[in-house]
C-alpha cells in the first residue's frame, strides 16, 4: 500500500500501522475511562485496511454500530528503537488526516470477553487516509483544530494541544515497545464525540495545517 505525497508524484510505502487509544482526556472520560491513570496504549490496523483520498468507506458486515474517530496521522520517514524525546521529531516525514473506522458493536463484545480487539478495528477499509504532507512543508503541528462533520453537522472537535501523549512522546514510547520503521503510521487518538455513521451519510475531517478528507459511507 502506498498514499500519495500532497504537491509531488511521489509516493510513500506503509509498512504498519499503529494507533494510540484514549489520547484525548474528553474522549477517554466518554468511553468510561479516567485518563489521569494510565500510560499510552497501542493497537494496530493493517497496511491493506487504508483506503485512499476519493475512495467511498463501505460499510462493514457482522455490524450494525460503525463509528468514526477523525485523527491526525503521524507518517515516520525514519526508524528506531528508544528512541529519545528529543529526536523523535527527526523521524517525522509528514502528517496526514485520518479515520480509525471502528466495529463498536464488536469492539465491546472483545472487551466484554477480555479478547483482542482486531475484529472490531482491523477490517477491510477501516483506515481511510489523506495524502501524506511533508513536515518540511508544514512543521511540526501542536495545535489547531480538528474536527468531523457528518452531512455537514459538526460531530466531532478537538485542538490538537488536547492530545494527553504528544507527538515526540508517542514516537520514544512506542519505540521502546517496536522497532519502528520508514514507512510506519501512528494514528495518534481522536477527541471526543465519536459516534455511528449510516450508508448515504458523508464524512469530513479536517486538521488545521494538514488538511481535509471526504469519505462517503457505502
Amino acid at each position: 500500500m502506498t498514499i500519495p505525497v500532497e504537491g509531488s508524484a511521489k509516493l510513500f510505502p506503509v509498512r504498519r500501522i499503529y494507533c494510540v487509544g484514549r489520547n484525548y482526556a474528553a474522549h477517554a472520560v466518554e468511553m468510561g475511562h479516567d485518563p489521569s491513570k494510565e500510560p499510552p496504549f497501542f493497537f494496530q490496523k493493517n497496511p491493506d485496511n487504508i483506503i485512499l483520498a476519493g475512495a467511498d468507506f463501505p460499510y462493514p458486515s457482522k455490524s450494525s454500530d460503525v463509528h468514526f474517530e477523525a485523527e491526525l496521522v503521524i507518517a515516520l520517514g525514519k526508524g528506531g528503537s528508544n528512541i529519545p524525546q528529543a529526536e523523535a521529531l527527526d523521524h517525522v516525514f509528514g502528517y496526514a488526516v485520518g479515520l480509525d473506522m471502528t466495529r463498536r458493536d464488536l469492539q465491546g463484545e472483545a472487551k466484554d470477553l477480555r479478547r483482542p480487539w482486531e475484529v472490531g478495528k482491523a477490517f477491510e477499509s477501516s483506515a481511510p487516509c489523506g495524502n501524506i504532507v511533508p513536515a518540511a512543508k508544514i512543521g511540526h503541528p501542536t495545535r489547531g483544530e480538528i474536527w468531523l462533520d457528518v452531512d455537514g453537522e459538526r460531530r466531532q472537535t478537538g485542538d490538537l494541544n488536547q492530545l494527553i501523549w504528544k507527538t515526540p512522546e508517542i514516537i520514544a514510547y512506542l519505540s521502546g515497545l517496536f522497532i519502528l520503521a520508514p514507512g510506519d503510521l501512528i494514528f495518534s487518538g481522536t477527541p471526543s464525540g465519536v459516534g455511528a455513521v449510516e450508508r448515504g451519510q458523508t464524512m469530513r475531517l479536517h486538521v488545521d495545517g494538514v488538511g481535509d478528507l471526504e469519505v462517503r459511507v457505502v
